[in-house]
């Protein structure tokens, strides 16, 4: 699978734009504000059905116009698919597969399989348990439409039963019938998800492992641990022991919605650990352990999308990382840089095809093909 064309009208600083890609390596090159970052966040679009950077879509459109389009022209699996997104600031967001319109975006969810390794990824480690539970979610989603309609239902069934204890906290009643209904909900989805997610990591630190050590030479440890409150015992007891606690915060304290990932390194965690190198090693390497798993599951290359990757990466590094991304084990893939004479000396020296656009803003935006 790979994208072959795209193209953007008002789509955050792109007024118009057509691009024809590479089926193999594709990189913008130009200095930090110019928009490169947007043409991958346009791609992860296509396939995800929202921006991987800004989650309100009418923020997405261009300053001062009504809609954005963006156009993508793939081949998956020996046939031409076309992935049409539109939105208008007063209208509900349209999205088409070879014209016909979902009725449903989850419906298009893993169509179009993508992983995206951005500076944004740093969250992972230095942010709190809601931006773990979300990668876990965004790679399982892709590929199994059971766990997204399961997860789906159960925030539903978690926000109703949050709104019930709010209501009987204000109203000082307590009616243990109707929690009960919300508890059998949230007991039948989330064991559901618990054993998904118990599945989905257990395959994934293998990999992650293997990825890790490659990157930097087996100079360091690496470890993976999924943490869940449903290890602790059965979800219905763990309900039933915190419903006195849940009456008095006004919300349930218990659940999937509270998992994690530990993610450390030679047995300390990563965020206090870990240097900016070692940092960023660690997520490329969770990043392309997700692509490994997606690609075994879907049987095809996801789109890889790599965004100023190699900041704070040493010379070894880089090289390291090129050379991986350029095995034919991966697919399609699009780079964002701003140094030219860094990329291009590797990828002529490997000897892949590749394309490379430069992006220039002097007042018009340009974004023109290296030859």
């Amino acid at each position: 699978m790979y994208l072959k064309k795209l193209s953007l009208i008002n789509f955050k600083n792109y007024s118009e734009l057509e691009l024809n890609f590479s089926s193999k390596i594709n990189c913008f090159i130009g200095r930090n504000g110019v928009g490169k970052t947007n043409l991958l966040d346009a791609v992860y679009y296509l396939s995800m059905c929202k921006s991987y950077l800004n989650p309100i879509d009418i923020q997405n459109i261009k300053y001062e116009e009504d809609f954005f389009v963006i156009q993508g022209e793939y081949e998956r699996n020996e046939k031409d698919e076309d992935i049409y997104c539109g939105l208008k600031r007063t209208k509900k967001k349209q999205f088409k597969r070879n014209k016909k319109e979902y009725q449903k975006l989850s419906d298009h969810i893993g169509l179009l399989p993508i992983v995206m390794i951005s500076p944004l990824d740093n969250n992972l480690i230095l942010d709190g348990s809601e931006e773990r539970r979300r990668f876990m979610d965004s790679v399982i989603s892709q590929y199994d439409k059971d766990y997204l309609e399961n997860l789906i239902r159960y925030n539903r069934a978690l926000a109703q039963r949050n709104k019930l204890l709010k209501d009987f906290y204000l109203t000082r009643g307590f009616d243990p019938e109707t929690i009960d209904i919300w508890d059998e909900q949230l007991i039948i989805l989330g064991e559901k998800i618990h054993l998904t997610r118990v599945k989905f990591v257990e395959e994934l630190i293998p990999i992650f492992q293997d990825y890790y050590n490659r990157i930097s030479e087996n100079r360091e440890k690496v470890e993976l641990v999924y943490e869940s409150q449903l290890f602790e015992g059965e979800y219905r007891e763990l309900l039933k022991a915190a419903i006195d606690k849940d009456r008095a915060v006004q919300y349930t304290s218990v659940g999937v919605h509270k998992d994690d990932l530990i993610l450390s390194l030679n047995g300390f965690p990563m965020k206090r650990a870990g240097s900016q190198g070692q940092q960023k090693t660690y997520l490329v390497s969770l990043k392309l352990a997700q692509f490994d798993f997606m690609k075994k599951i879907n049987g095809f290359n996801p789109i890889l999308l790599l965004d100023d990757v190699f900041d704070k990466f040493d010379t070894q590094r880089v090289r390291k990382m090129i050379e991986l991304v350029a095995e034919h084990h991966f697919g399609q893939i699009f780079i964002t840089d701003t140094n030219q004479d860094r990329l291009e000396p590797i990828l002529r020296e490997i000897d892949i095809p590749h394309s490379l656009f430069e992006i220039e803003s002097n007042g018009n935006l340009i974004v023109k093909k290296v030859e």
